[in-house]
């Protein structure tokens, strides 16, 4: 059964980062697209402007191809549609799959938006609630509304946990001579 997401028209998609809770991952990654108009690639996805867009031209699926170097804990995805502009070239059904490498992918979930302007955040982690750790991310869309060919989507982001590495959170020394160490005199 699909995860019914509604778009968020006004959510603010950098609050969490400007916070602390987490961070873009988008530029640590190798993208690719399953193919691309002229001037509406990877470029404009990745733009900060919602004006631009990528745009497919080819048969369904449409797969946006996610690779990092080494393996990545994700939190959320955030994709920027507008229903009022682009109609029938806004997604309506998507796939997220993850994997080590294209060849060993499996579904995490299937996602159904129904005319969505805005930004749609889709949580990353396993049907068991833990974190998602992976090498690849892909997105396939497999329906747009209107039974459109072609998809845009205008943004996307991709957000990782920060991790808290404070000396707070380190176990307290037990041994003599660690606890010979543990304060500066």
């Amino acid at each position: 059964m699909p995860f019914k997401l509604k778009a968020i028209s006004n959510f603010d998609v950098t609050k969490d980062e400007r916070d602390g809770k987490v961070r873009d991952v988008c530029d640590h990654a190798v993208w690719s697209l399953s193919s691309c108009k002229p001037g509406h690639g990877i470029d404009q996805l990745l733009s900060e402007s919602t004006d631009t867009f990528w745009q497919s031209d080819g048969p369904q699926p449409h797969c946006v191809n996610i690779q990092f170097p080494r393996k990545m804990i994700l939190s959320k995805l955030c994709l920027y549609t507008d229903y009022k502009v682009d109609e029938s070239y806004t997604p309506s059904r998507l796939a997220i799959r993850v994997g080590n490498t294209i060849h060993d992918l499996i579904e995490l979930l299937e996602v159904e938006l129904q005319e969505p302007t805005g930004w749609s955040v889709i949580p990353l982690n396993w049907p068991d609630g833990s974190p998602l750790r992976t090498f690849l991310l892909q997105i396939a869309i497999s329906a747009n509304h209107q039974n459109g060919r072609d998809t845009h989507l205008r943004a996307i982001r991709l957000h990782s946990p920060v991790e808290c590495r404070g000396l707070d959170t380190l176990a307290p020394f037990v041994s003599r001579e660690g606890r010979a160490f543990m304060t500066i005199r």
